[in-house]
């Protein structure tokens, strides 16, 4: 029979066996971690689920030999002690993260804190060892998220405060007008004391009962700043500035305390807080911009006071005691010392006015700058202005 009619039978084709074969294991340079045989689904999900083993970095500076003697478990999980053959670097683990080693005197560190914004409740590393410090006292910075309406107005309420500077500044007009009303200084104690205990007490309550702290600060958050929520609210410290000053100095000392706590704490935290960066900074929290700005308002307030609101609008019961009448003389030892007569030795008038306006502003922009244990600068601000101001009349008055 013929084959030229007959088609070729093609032959028969390879098949590549899914394993390799005893040549390929075999095969020299041929790296065995290179080949992956066929996985099924489950098993690959098994295999993602189990911990591989780190790979182990090779120190370029270290003997292969070494690294060859060497035995370490590649379980991710470093379950026996390591020996003394283990190199210089052993100690950061495969991930790169260097872990904190103890210290030398047998405690362990601390861990970093890691802060999202928010107040925490003091340590007792910071604080002392009661728990408690003056630095309570103090106005820390603001964060955001502890008082809902804070969220809700953060340019308004939170970062330029509008509510609770409007109560400040409030405070002094409202003081101007006790003045012309003849209202004398000492008649105005005891409502600052009665309005002094209850709110203190309420402070204390709200700090040791969260539900009434959360109900407190939803209904006076606006007027409060956020460092105020485990914290004490700055309206007990000006009351207490503000009885302080009025209690214990003469009539125009303590109106100049009241008034240049209203207008130039304001003043020094309006404009640090737009131009402080741009200004050197005197500590932490003050900036050039606001002593500038509490200075300038306290000469503005010392002649609007005693150049223009007490002589315009007075004399009125208890005038008759300022400590100020428009003349400023050196005391007699220093004249002597000196050598100038009593005539010359005086400053009267206007410029008697002026000196002691760039004191009372200078006053006003040292006690705003200045920390006294971190206490609350609504109360430092009144007692240190009447302080200096009291003295300066005291020796040239």
């Amino acid at each position: 029979m013929s084959t030229r009619g007959m088609q070729n039978v093609p032959g028969t084709p390879r098949v590549i066996s899914p394993s390799p074969t005893p040549s390929e294991r075999d095969t020299p340079g041929q790296d065995s971690a290179s080949y992956f045989g066929p996985t099924t689904r489950s098993a690959a999900r098994r295999r993602l689920a189990t911990p591989q083993p780190a790979p182990e970095e090779i120190d370029e500076d270290e003997s292969p030999d070494l690294m060859r003697a060497r035995s370490r478990s590649r379980s991710p999980i470093n379950t026996r002690k390591q020996t003394r053959m283990t190199s210089r670097n052993s100690g950061t683990p495969a991930n790169g993260v260097k872990q904190a080693s103890p210290a030398t005197n047998g405690h362990v560190p601390e861990k970093p804190r890691v802060t999202n914004g928010h107040l925490s409740p003091p340590t007792p590393a910071a604080t002392g060892y009661y728990g408690w410090s003056w630095r309570d006292f103090s106005r820390s910075p603001s964060p955001l998220g502890l008082i809902p309406i804070h969220r809700h107005w953060r340019t308004f309420v939170h970062k330029h405060e509008v509510p609770r500077k409007a109560l400040h500044v409030s405070i002094g007009f409202f003081v101007v007008w006790l003045y012309l009303s003849g209202t004398q200084t000492y008649s105005v104690c005891p409502y600052l004391m009665g309005a002094f205990i209850p709110i203190a007490a309420v402070d204390v309550l709200r700090h040791h009962y969260a539900p009434f702290n959360r109900f407190y600060v939803k209904v006076l958050g606006a007027l409060m700043r956020e460092s105020e929520f485990d914290g004490y609210n700055g309206v007990i410290w000006y009351l207490l500035g503000a009885w302080t000053v009025l209690y214990c100095f003469p009539k125009d000392v303590g109106v100049m305390g009241t008034l240049l706590l209203s207008w130039c704490d304001t003043a020094a935290s309006t404009f640090g807080r737009l131009y402080g960066r741009y200004t050197p900074r005197i500590r932490k929290g003050k900036s050039l911009a606001g002593s500038l700005a509490a200075f300038i308002v306290g000469v503005g307030t010392s002649v609007f006071f005693w150049g223009w609101l007490a002589p315009t609008k007075g004399p009125f019961v208890g005038d008759e005691n300022f400590m100020f009448k428009g003349v400023l003389s050196l005391p007699r030892v220093l004249a002597d010392a000196v050598g100038l007569e009593p005539a010359k030795a005086t400053i009267t008038g206007g410029l008697a006015l002026g000196v002691m306006s760039v004191w009372s502003g200078f006053v006003a922009a040292a006690s705003e700058v200045v920390d006294i244990f971190g206490w609350d600068d609504n109360l430092t601000i009144p007692v240190l202005s009447g302080l200096g101001i009291w003295g300066f009349l005291k020796v040239f008055g």
